[in-house]
């Protein structure tokens, strides 16, 4: 790979991307400063340090972009995208510093004119960092178009609806696609006209993948093809490949997902990859901090329930129970237990129920407020769970459920979690046809995960619970 594909590779636009920002957003703040502090034009009553606000400007600025996702790669970017993604976060950065540096200032009359300052700080920052960013998409899909930094992607399928996939990728190259060809579907012999060779049948896929280095999966198939999509899904699940579909397919998976688009074909993301490494290792971080504290501050509420507990129901206070963890390894899940100790002798496995006869006394208001959940910060410490992702099941009902719901397992993807958007969004499941609805929220999750959208659902848990929304 030559130097100038090695700026197009993922890494190098992510530290390209760094300098250009640090770069536009000192020179903003720098000019800010000169302006406001050393032209003259107008009052101070001290001149501060330069290069100490200076960087930490720009440093916060550069976290919001952080956060806010804006170092993640994608060829799909627009450069209009690019402007109103810059205009939300830096409109953002500048009230949170007006109220953090300048309210005080304003209420005392120290800056006159604030509102000015604000709008020429807010404006510097917005021209800086979009001229320089527009820039470096133009540049990137400048490249793209001949031909440098394209990602290897197969098409899945070989009729009409594949070849114009194929047609338009070749086409509109700086959307960074590369086909190499095709994987026939359920025929043989190779179709008439293809414009490309048909590298495989679809059991041979993975081979195909590992053969061409290909990270990018089109599927593109006939509407006598459908059955044959979850085989394909689940088929290279373990890979490292981005999975596209055409959306018309994809109401037979009975999820949500991302989109991009192929001009006139719109794609969804099935297997795109999940979170970074930093978001990855902050999330973990978060984890432990979280149920630490958690821990620490509620041990008088954890030993005032562990004896209500003792004292409403014999038995033990703390409910174990094997759960399926991420990659669909087995761990021991903790509760307070909230259920009669032979809550189950009777009837094996089931689901719990909405005024189940089998919660103690104490158990309905632990259920109520989901207390009896809170001994999973102790899971989530040793990195079983986490606090966010999809709600851990019994090996039984895995097994079950897999048989009957395609790509159930695709939950185990991630570590499951304290709390998740199904939680939150729906109910607790009582039936198949509840898993079933479920299962679209752990999908949405799973191709839509990042901090932010941990936060969201945080937040929305905390409410849930205040709100005293959980079984009875």
């Amino acid at each position: 790979m030559g130097s100038v594909e090695k700026l197009t590779a993922r890494g190098g636009n992510l530290l390209f991307l760094l300098i250009a920002d640090s770069v536009s957003l000192v020179s903003a703040n720098a000019i800010y400063y000169y302006i406001r502090i050393r032209s003259g034009l107008f009052h101070v009553m001290a001149v501060p340090d330069f290069w100490g606000p200076v960087i930490l400007l720009s440093l916060f600025m550069m976290f919001l972009f952080w956060f806010w996702g804006m170092y993640k790669f994608t060829y799909l970017s627009s450069r209009l995208d690019e402007i109103i993604a810059v205009l939300k976060v830096v409109t953002l950065g500048v009230f949170i510093l007006f109220f953090a540096i300048f309210f005080d200032d304003a209420a005392s009359g120290r800056i006159p004119h604030l509102r000015m300052f604000i709008m020429f700080y807010w404006c510097l920052i917005v021209f800086f960092v979009s001229i320089v960013r527009v820039a470096f998409r133009t540049l990137q899909k400048q490249l793209l178009m001949r031909g440098i930094g394209l990602r290897k992607a197969i098409i899945v399928g070989s009729g009409e609806r594949a070849r114009s996939v194929y047609d338009l990728a070749k086409k509109y190259r700086s959307l960074g696609y590369d086909p190499l060809g095709f994987v026939r579907v359920g025929e043989t012999g190779n179709p008439d006209g293809l414009p490309a060779p048909i590298l495989s049948g679809v059991s041979d896929l993975n081979e195909t993948l590992e053969k061409h280095q290909a990270r990018e999966i089109i599927i593109a198939l006939e509407e006598n093809e459908k059955e044959n999509l979850y085989s394909i899904i689940t088929g290279v699940n373990g890979l490292e490949a981005s999975i596209k579909i055409v959306p018309d397919l994809y109401d037979s998976i009975a999820g949500q997902a991302r989109t991009s688009q192929l001009y006139g074909f719109p794609l969804i993301d099935v297997v795109p990859q999940l979170m970074q490494q930093w978001q990855v290792a902050t999330k973990r971080l978060m984890d432990i901090g979280v149920s630490g504290i958690s821990l620490v501050v509620g041990l008088p509420l954890w030993l005032l329930l562990a004896a209500a507990i003792k004292l409403d129901s014999k038995g033990p206070v703390i409910y174990r129970q094997v759960r399926v963890g991420r990659d669909q390894k087995d761990f021991t899940l903790l509760k307070f237990r909230s259920m009669r100790v032979d809550a189950e002798k009777q009837t094996g496995p089931v689901w719990a129920s909405k005024n189940d006869p089998r919660v103690t006394g104490v158990g309905r208001f632990l259920r109520k407020s989901h207390l009896d959940e809170t001994p999973q910060f102790l899971n989530v410490l040793k990195g079983e769970m986490s606090l966010v992702g999809p709600r851990p099941e019994r090996p039984y009902f895995v097994e079950k459920l897999s048989k009957e719901i395609p790509l159930y397992k695709r939950r185990y993807k991630v570590k499951p979690g304290l709390t998740g958007l199904s939680r939150v969004k729906y109910k607790y499941d009582e039936s198949i046809e509840d898993v079933k609805i479920d299962l679209q929220y752990d999908l949405y999750y799973i191709e839509n995960m990042s901090l932010r959208l941990d936060f969201q659902i945080l937040f929305w848990t905390i409410f849930h619970v205040l709100l005293g929304k959980g079984h009875t």
